[in-house]
Parts: C-alpha cells; sequence; structure tokens
C-alpha cells in the first residue's frame, strides 16, 4: 500500500460537530443464529456527511449498510432519522437509496430510462420525470450517453448511471455499498475524486461502504472502522491515522512501527530505546509511523532517540520508499524516506517520542 499521508483530506473540508445529525444508529447488534455480526453499534452521521464505514471481509460493514436500508432488521437496537424512527420501516418509506457493487442496471432499458424507472414507479408526472432525470444525468456527465442501453457504455459510466437513478429520488441519505471495487485501478482514482466532488455538489449525506484504506482515505469526511462486528475508532481520516486509539486500527490503517514498552519512573523502554513519558509504571505499548523514522543528521535534534541499524530490505513507492531496518540490538524498523536517501550499510536513524503515539492491545475477538 502507498503512502497515506499525501492523499489525506484537509482537516477544514468538513466539520461534522457543527452539523445537526441526520441519522443516529443506536445500541444496533444482529445475530444470525448464533453468530453475532454485529455488537452494540452506535453512530451518529451528520447532515452533508461523507461517511465510510471501513473494515475487512466478515467486519460487519455491509450488514450494517442493509440494516440502515431497511434489507435487513436489527436483532436489537434503533434508527433514528431527526425525529423519525425507521427500524421496523420497509425500504420504500425510508428517504434512503442504495447504490449496489452490481449497479443492477436493466438491460433492455435506455440509460435514461433506468434513471427514470423508480419516478415512473411512484407515478409522478411525465414534465417532472423528465426534469429530473435530465438534471441528474447532467450532475453525473452522462446526459450525452441518454439514449444508450447499458452494454454501450462503460464500467465507469455504468456506475454515474446507477448513481444518477439514486440521486434521481433525491433521497436525505445515499448508501454505496462498495460501488467502485469493479473498476479499474487508474478509472477507481478518478471515480474516488469525481464521486467525493458530486457528494459535495448535491448536499446529500453518503454512507459508503469500503474495505481498502486509501479509498476511505481518500474520499471520507470521517471512518468508522469496523472490527468483528465492534467499532474500532471513529474519527476524521487525519485522526485515525495520526492519532490510532488501537494496535489493530495503526495496522489497519497504512504501516507501523509497534514498540511494546516498560515504562519505569517516566522512561519508556523498548530495547535498547528509551525515551521520556508521562505515565504510570507498567507495560505500554507506542505506534511509529514509518514517515517519522528518518536518517539521523550530524548532529542530534533535541530530545530524538537514536539507534543504529542498517537496511534489509526496501520498497519503492515512487518519490518515497519504505525499508526495514534492522537495528543493531534485534528491533526492526519501518522506514518511509525519500527514495534513494537511506545509503546501504550502518547507518544511525532517529525518531521524536512525541511520535509514538501510546495505543491499546488489540485483544483477539470471536
Amino acid at each position: 500500500m502507498s503512502s497515506l499521508t499525501a492523499t489525506l483530506p484537509s482537516a477544514a473540508s468538513f466539520d461534522c460537530s457543527t452539523r445537526r445529525a441526520l441519522l443516529s444508529v443506536r445500541h444496533v447488534a444482529k445475530s444470525f443464529g448464533q453468530n453475532a455480526v454485529l455488537r452494540d453499534i452506535s453512530l451518529e452521521i451528520a447532515e452533508g456527511e461523507f461517511l465510510t464505514i471501513l473494515g475487512e471481509s466478515g467486519s460487519g460493514k455491509t450488514t450494517l449498510l442493509r440494516i440502515v436500508a431497511g434489507f435487513e432488521n436489527p436483532t436489537t437496537g434503533e434508527l433514528w432519522m431527526e425525529t423519525k424512527r425507521l427500524d421496523g420501516l420497509p425500504p420504500y418509506q425510508r428517504p434512503v437509496n442504495t447504490v449496489f457493487q452490481n449497479y443492477a442496471l436493466f438491460p433492455h432499458l435506455t440509460v435514461e430510462e433506468n434513471v427514470a424507472y423508480g419516478l415512473r414507479v411512484a407515478k409522478r408526472p411525465a414534465t417532472e420525470i423528465a426534469e429530473r432525470v435530465a438534471d441528474a444525468l447532467e450532475k453525473v456527465k452522462m446526459r450525452a450517453h441518454a439514449k444508450k442501453k447499458p452494454s454501450q457504455i462503460s464500467g465507469g459510466q455504468q456506475q454515474r448511471v446507477a448513481l444518477a437513478r439514486a440521486l434521481v429520488n433525491r433521497p436525505r441519505l445515499l448508501l454505496l455499498d462498495e460501488p467502485l471495487s469493479a473498476l479499474d485501478a487508474n478509472l477507481r482514482r478518478q471515480m474516488q475524486i469525481e464521486l467525493k466532488s458530486l457528494q459535495r455538489e448535491v448536499g446529500i449525506t453518503f454512507v459508503f461502504v469500503t474495505h481498502d484504506q486509501e479509498e476511505a482515505m481518500v474520499m471520507s469526511d470521517r471512518i468508522a472502522l469496523l472490527r468483528s462486528g465492534e467499532l474500532e475508532q471513529v474519527a476524521t481520516p487525519r485522526e485515525i491515522y495520526s492519532r490510532p486509539v488501537t494496535a489493530y486500527v495503526a495496522q489497519f490503517i497504512g504501516h507501523t512501527n509497534l514498540l511494546g514498552s516498560d515504562v519505569r519512573g517516566g522512561i519508556a523502554r523498548c530495547g535498547e530505546l528509551s525515551w521520556p513519558v508521562s505515565l504510570p509504571d507498567g507495560p505500554a505499548l507506542f505506534a511509529l509511523r514509518p514517515e517519522h523514522v528518518r536518517l539521523a543528521g550530524l548532529s542530534a535534534a533535541p530530545g530524538s532517540v537514536r539507534v543504529r541499524g542498517h537496511v534489509i530490505d526496501r520498497a519503492f513507492h515512487g518519490a518515497t520508499e519504505l525499508s526495514r531496518i534492522q537495528c543493531d540490538h534485534g528491533l526492526i524498523l519501518l522506514a518511509r524516506t525519500a527514495s534513494g536517501t537511506i545509503p546501504s550499510g550502518q547507518a544511525e536513524f532517529e525518531f521524536s517520542p512525541s511520535d509514538a503515539v501510546l495505543v491499546r492491545e488489540s485483544p483477539e475477538r470471536i
């Protein structure tokens, strides 16, 4: 995975704290027989927010999306959209639309007929249907392809049609279940930017499901990271990367060094490394991002932690490379540096104690 630090969105792009909550997920749990898929999920989603539900396969992210959409009922818990309770309502009575992974376009209908389908079922006036379909196709840049069948357009264009079909119904909330997963890498990156831009333009709350960490970091206002049916952390991309709360978050989002340490008298020790901390005596675990491990200068930076070692392998990522450093006392550190800046053979490396972030252990969950 490439470096995530260059793709983090601006922290000022969206402030959830200033927006009212649109959707409240309250203590939702879901079990299939004896298998608990979701456990006590509580989450507030703001008006106009782009929230990504991120997690590995089996984490429960699609089940949570299906519960919000109304395709699954929670075993316990409630869903509220402002003052209206949603759980118990069928999908067609919820101001929610879903874009699925396979797009589910009707092959025998044209692009504009696919987009108009829901409005025709709702028996909206013909003039209103024409205006809303044209507007939706314009927003996704597909108006020139209105008369084509799905088989006559590309995968990326089909994805835009699926978005238009959802947007034309003017939902309060749009759910997207890994809609970019079928696209090739270059088109996927292009659609990430376009989808985020479209969300800002229409102002609708998006809840996006993916297992792709980089995709979540690029697109989201906030990320809700699920692990084994529980929320591990909910935060902005910058916060979840820079201040992970658990070892699992630190390892799932990008690369990290986990430093198992012992604290005695205000000093954390990990092998031969030591640095001052404001923690009680006992074991402690720290996450240190590779970009914070740097080649030491001729004079020590004030308070820096220094260690000698040599590169045992490196992965080229264009402008940067990720190196594994074998330290003299046995510890292996990851370092992300500008390409070609770390020499072969022995060298001295350093990091700042403030860049070592205290995290909780991540116990195994059944």
